[in-house]
């Protein structure tokens, strides 16, 4: 069953409600601040086409897919491209750049089921400001951003939200860097949210929900 919950009341049905095979427990409120971090508090995130929906739809997956700081896979040409010393990895200095970069890169904005437009942008981007989403990003020697990452940070975890590369590897530069970052604070989980070929190369691996929340409230 999928949930409606409106518009001027902050609450979310119980995510073990959630009986979709993809995950989808409801659909309708809003994308202010105060929702959005209550939303990723119990692990819920919002994913939809703003081109077919008018109205968010969240999403709660009872196996997450989560990548541990300390159990980052860096290959062999990873290590090598590393070494090379062509690129340079950095946090929170281009928050903006990096979410436009996600949301066009490879022409995504146009795309058949696009969901990274405008009113998400701000969306994230209110929670940037409030000390609640965080960017790495991946430059090159002239100093342009080349690729990153963006996603939401809620109690020592990350909630990884999207990444972009405009050279080969650089969403990879990008995600190591997070996961390097993450273990100098002490940090304790990556949530990829959703299961890539891509991510499992690097470490990824599915987790039960409750697992995933005792984490979270650690």
């Amino acid at each position: 069953m999928v949930y409606r919950i409106p518009k001027d009341e902050l609450i979310f049905p119980n995510p073990h409600l959630c009986d979709e095979p993809d995950g989808l427990l409801c659909v309708g409120g809003d994308l202010s601040p105060k929702r959005l971090i209550l939303a990723y508090s119990y692990g819920i995130f919002p994913w939809y086409s703003f081109e077919h929906y008018d109205e968010p739809h969240w999403y709660c997956p009872m196996k997450r897919f989560v990548i541990f700081p300390d159990e980052i896979h860096v290959s062999h040409s990873m290590r090598s491209l590393i070494n090379k010393q062509q690129y340079r990895v950095s946090v929170n200095n281009d928050f903006d750049g990096v979410i436009h970069g996600c949301s066009l890169a490879q022409g995504r904005i146009d795309m058949e089921g696009a969901w990274l437009g405008e009113d998400i942008i701000e969306a994230y981007a209110a929670l940037y400001r409030l000390g609640y989403a965080a960017s790495i990003e991946v430059w090159d020697k002239e100093d342009r951003l080349v690729g990153g990452l963006y996603g939401v940070t809620i109690n020592g975890c990350f909630m990884g939200e999207s990444m972009f590369s405009l050279v080969p590897s650089a969403s990879k530069l990008a995600l190591i860097g997070l996961a390097n970052h993450m273990q100098d604070l002490g940090w304790k989980m990556i949530d990829c949210q959703l299961e890539t070929p891509h991510l499992r190369s690097m470490g990824a691996r599915f987790i039960p929900y409750d697992e995933y929340m005792d984490i979270l409230r650690r």
